[in-house]
């Protein structure tokens, strides 16, 4: 996993601060303005002088504070750490001011003839090093703040790129799993008409070389609508009525305005297959097996029911099941489920997720 630290400051958090500091300053040369009308012996100009000359020679060293910014980021998960190694330039940043900001204004006042006058530079260094002090205390504190929440933002970008590709992997090993089991079941069915029907064997044969066509291509996409999941379905169910002929019947009840939900690719075929297997190939009754689906609310409800079922009660630990719920974990989370219910008359599958649409 790449560093989280960001090498430099982002455009976006230095144009945050410049934009307070260039608002502080303002401020500060109004305050001072209004100085005039409280000494009738200053002049317009000198008030920005002294104001003046502060923002400058103070952002000269926040420029130089920014050009360095990167070797402090390290310690940004250590405030005191990072406090601490900018406050060790205090006292260089304390005298560089003081002189350079008093040079300008006696420069400038010099070019206008007049003298200017402070106190002595003894108490002038120490009145200007703890206001300094005080200001560099408040602009390292947003400073730290807009730091680190940049480097919040990194982290945040990277946990959710490296969530997507842990859940786009986990997508892709349970349709691994998935698809294997599916495919030796139809082939098992296909090869237990071999040496009883031959026509029927080819012609399942042919079925199958185009449902798996389509589930290829179903495969691509980790969401399809419900309208070609039962398509897919369609086509699985002909294979399992091919070789249960006249020992299954299907019903399929299905709301037209739930066809362009979207729903896991290749969820439903589990389901299914389980419907044969418990309600179909272990009883020797006709059985019956119904597809439902409709909306509820915010979700999609969809289930399959067979009739005279050997499943057990208590949901089961197949793979087929055992990948849909995983599946379902990965894409929905607490908001999707996956209920086996067992009633007088047969087994329910009942599937509910979110109902979204492309």
């Amino acid at each position: 996993m790449a560093s989280a630290e960001p090498t430099h400051s982002s455009p976006g958090s230095n144009r945050a601060l410049f934009a307070l500091w260039a608002l502080f300053w303002l401020l500060m040369i109004v305050v001072a303005l209004q100085d005039l009308y409280d000494d009738d012996k200053l002049q317009w100009w000198e008030p920005l002088v002294w104001e003046g000359s502060s923002c400058v020679v103070a952002t000269l060293w926040l420029l130089i504070e920014r050009r360095a910014a990167q070797r402090w980021t390290q310690y940004l998960a250590q405030p005191w750490a990072w406090f601490a190694r900018h406050l060790v330039w205090l006292p260089l940043v304390a005298v560089t001011f003081v002189v350079a900001v008093y040079a300008i204004r006696h420069g400038i006042y010099a070019l206008t003839s007049e003298t200017y006058e402070h106190e002595p530079w003894l108490y002038l260094l120490f009145y200007e090093s703890v206001k300094l002090t005080l200001y560099i205390g408040l602009w390292l504190g947003i400073i730290f703040g807009l730091a680190s929440f940049e480097r919040w933002q990194v982290e945040r970008e990277q946990l959710l790129t490296l969530q997507k590709h842990l859940a786009e992997s986990q997508l892709a090993q349970l349709k691994a799993q998935l698809q294997p089991h599916f495919l030796f079941n139809a082939l098992n069915t296909i090869s237990s008409l071999m040496q009883v029907d031959v026509e029927r064997a080819d012609r399942l044969l042919t079925q199958l070389a185009d449902l798996l066509r389509s589930s290829l291509l179903a495969n691509t996409r980790d969401t399809t609508s419900l309208r070609d999941e039962l398509k897919l379905l369609t086509m699985y169910a002909q294979i399992m009525q091919e070789r249960f002929i006249g020992r299954v019947t299907l019903t399929w009840n299905v709301a037209d305005d739930v066809l362009d939900a979207l729903v896991p690719s290749m969820l439903l075929q589990p389901l299914l297959e389980n419907a044969f297997k418990h309600g179909v190939e272990c009883s020797r009754d006709p059985a019956t097996i119904r597809i439902t689906a409709e909306r509820q609310g915010d979700d999609l409800s969809v289930t399959i029911y067979n009739s005279a079922s050997s499943s057990p009660a208590t949901p089961s630990n197949g793979i087929g099941l055992r990948n849909c719920r995983e599946r379902l974990e990965v894409l929905y989370g607490a908001r999707a489920s996956l209920e086996l219910a067992r009633s007088a008359d047969g087994v329910t599958a009942q599937l509910k997720l979110p109902f979204r649409t492309a």
